[in-house]
């Protein structure tokens, strides 16, 4: 019971961190427009879906009530059949269950907001499909671009290699060794084109715009106070959690007493079999009833139902920790990712440098255009290198954004 206790002021504290959180962030998700309308109409069906559902879910403890019309024949007399009509009105409601139907209004509002919570993880995820695509898409355009300039500097190192060898001054090996390296940088740009292909079909799939055509989105580093309150998975957790809670104080209240009204409105024909001046052909009739189950069973209902939310308690707690993993991994690569531009741009300035060098030494006739444009090359690489390196940038904080809820 102890840890029951200290499981039920953790989740008390983080409910009050995440919805003092949920209205911290108010960004709409413009996003979802990139996916196509058969998508976006996938999703809201479901969120209708979900909301019919938890509306019903919400009224499920009012019963019925019953319109009943009889029509009775009878032969018992011997000079006709009588037939007689009846209608009546039923109700048979309960009005107090020791808890329990405050509870089930509580547990329907909570199931709704976790599948919500899921609907929406998983139209966040399919916005981050259709943005990861797009950034690779440009991603391998930038990687295409390079891998032009590698290969131009391929043919021009066959050119002067070839020409060395034809003088005598450098062995076939080195020649070798460059026409083989030219054949691989082209097989590697026809990878590139293959994978582009793929993507192309792939975005296809999910939206009806043009790739080449959509700009990028920015996107920048959210707090972790911020991914952490408005994290979906987490948000979906805790509300199970609560659910788990409300079940459980629902299943108690099943072996508890509970009070329902019965009400019955009848008008129709006398039997003329009892005929008596005294009734009435319309009446009600209305009773209170106070019930109680004895189940051999209930302990250990109650006890599976409370152990239940113990765990749907302890999974946000593992949660907690995964979210907390999770933002910590993605700041180190981002980290990483920054060292690596900063080391792209580290060697932009020195090949600037050495193109300058090389191009006045061409003008004074020490070098010829081939290591001019050698070198021009290699300084166009090192720019496209940063580029693609701060997509590679994007792309870490795309995977935090997919996670969360209205932060695009």
């Amino acid at each position: 019971m102890k840890g029951s206790i200290v499981l039920k002021k953790h989740l008390f504290l983080f409910n009050l961190i995440f919805f003092a959180g949920i209205t911290s962030i108010a960004m709409a998700d413009e996003l979802a427009e990139l996916l196509s309308p058969e998508k976006r109409d996938l999703f809201k069906y479901q969120e209708s879906y979900n909301d019919l559902q938890s509306d019903k879910l919400k009224k499920s403890w009012v019963n019925p009530v019953r319109l009943q019309y009889r029509k009775n024949y009878t032969t018992q007399f011997r000079e006709r059949t009588v037939d007689t009509t009846n209608y009546s009105v039923v109700v048979d409601q309960p009005i107090f269950k020791s808890g329990g139907i405050f509870y089930s209004i509580k547990y329907a509002d909570a199931l709704r907001g976790a599948t919500a919570a899921e609907i929406k993880l998983r139209k966040r995820e399919m916005i981050g499909m259709v943005v990861r695509i797009l950034f690779e898409f440009k991603k391998i355009r930038l990687q295409q671009q390079k891998m032009g300039l590698l290969i131009k500097n391929d043919e021009i190192d066959i050119k002067l290699k070839s020409d060395s060898f034809e003088a005598g001054i450098l062995d076939s090996s080195f020649l070798d060794q460059a026409i083989i390296k030219r054949n691989g940088d082209e097989t590697e740009s026809l990878a590139l084109e293959l994978q582009l292909e793929k993507l192309k079909n792939d975005f296809a799939f999910l939206s009806d715009k043009n790739p080449d055509k959509l700009p990028l989105p920015m996107l920048k580093l959210i707090s972790e106070k911020e991914y952490k309150s408005e994290h979906l998975v987490l948000r979906s957790d805790t509300l199970h959690a609560r659910e788990k809670q409300y079940l459980s104080k629902m299943t108690w209240s099943q072996y508890l007493p509970e009070v329902s009204v019965q009400g019955q409105y009848i008008k129709g024909d006398l039997n003329p079999l009892f005929a008596n001046p005294s009734l009435r052909d319309e009446y009600t009739n209305y009773s209170v009833t106070v019930s109680m189950p004895l189940n051999i069973n209930s302990l250990t209902d109650v006890e599976a139902a409370q152990i239940a939310y113990m765990e749907a308690a302890t999974q946000v707690i593992d949660q907690e920790k995964r979210v907390d993993l999770e933002y910590k991994t993605i700041l180190n690569n981002l980290r990483i990712i920054n060292k690596k531009i900063a080391l792209d741009h580290k060697d932009e300035k020195l090949y600037e440098r050495l193109y300058l060098v090389i191009k006045n030494l061409e003008a004074a006739g020490e070098k010829t255009s081939y290591e001019t444009k050698l070198m021009h090359n290699s300084l166009e690489t090192k720019k496209l290198d940063q580029q693609i390196h701060k997509i590679d940038k994007q792309l870490q904080l795309l995977s935090l954004y997919i996670k969360v809820s209205d932060v695009f």
